[in-house]
């Protein structure tokens, strides 16, 4: 699908590591990486809301529309939804 997720972008800006922004917004370091390499096929907007909070950013700064962008890590981006692949959670 062509939603780019771009939380490696905002950890890098923020320098802040995985496990810090798992622990800060209430999730598992394992349902961030879901998310992060974009193997995610929903995000809650609960958990969309904790990721703008601690990161201090705007949802449109964590996702992008990308046109013909394929699943899985690749040219510095990652997607974030696939049918294939479970939902992300809080927690």
């Amino acid at each position: 699908m062509p939603i780019v997720v771009d939380v490696d972008v905002m950890l890098a800006r923020r320098k802040m590591s995985v496990g810090e922004l798992a622990e800060r917004v209430g999730i598992t370091p394992a349902n961030l990486a879901v998310l992060k390499n974009g193997r995610a096929k929903a995000v809650r907007f609960s958990t969309l809301a904790a990721l703008c909070e601690v990161l201090e950013c705007q949802p449109g700064d964590l996702l992008r529309w990308e046109a013909g962008a394929e699943s899985g890590a690749g040219a510095g981006t990652e997607t974030a939804a696939r049918a294939a692949a479970g939902a992300v959670a809080d927690g």
